[in-house]
């Protein structure tokens, strides 16, 4: 059995990403678990704060997830055409102290996954992230891509996701980057 983390990279209660990753844990499974999580409770990266109190709780309690996975899917808003701090800041958290950072990134699986509701998805974000996760040495999943645009069209009032055609697009990646994830 193939365990996937999906990360949500937003803060927002009713963000269009936090949601595309519940309505993927909420996806039939096969050959897989995917497990969720966010990036609440991790403060600005500081190396006073590092070095003063040391890796804060929620870092350690993400990196554990991270390392405990086969593959890890960043959920990732975009922002002004790039990143969000926020999600960015957590990573970076994640790399430290930067002897962990093999054993959190190095050789593991990541694939991007985005919701937007302008008319490129995520695109720009997901571009982004690619030089990160290589230079933290993770291997990308680029077989398949979901930039799911205008996004807020696709989801009802509680945040369920209504749109079969996204839907079946996620199930795809899902599958795709499980058997990728296991390899």
């Amino acid at each position: 059995m193939v365990t996937l983390l999906g990360i949500s990279g937003s803060l927002r209660k009713n963000s269009l990403n936090t949601a595309l990753l519940r309505a993927a844990a909420q996806l039939p499974a096969e050959g897989y678990r995917l497990e969720t999580a966010g990036i609440q409770g991790i403060p600005l990266y500081d190396g006073d704060l590092e070095e003063a109190e040391g890796i804060p709780a929620a870092v350690t309690a993400l990196k554990e997830k991270i390392i405990a996975a086969d593959g890890v899917i960043l959920f990732t808003p975009e922002y002004n055409n790039g990143i969000p701090g926020v999600f960015k800041n957590a990573i970076d958290w994640m790399s430290r102290p930067s002897s962990d950072t093999a054993k959190v990134f190095g050789g593991k699986a990541f694939a991007l996954v985005g919701a937007s509701p302008g008319n490129f998805g995520t695109l720009l974000s997901q571009n982004a992230w690619l030089s990160v996760l290589h230079t933290l040495g993770c291997r990308t999943f680029s077989e398949k891509r979901l930039m799911v645009s205008r996004a807020h069209t696709l989801f009802d009032g509680d945040g369920k996701l209504t749109d079969e055609a996204t839907a079946k697009r996620l199930a795809d990646l899902l599958a795709a980057f499980a058997r990728f994830a296991g390899e």
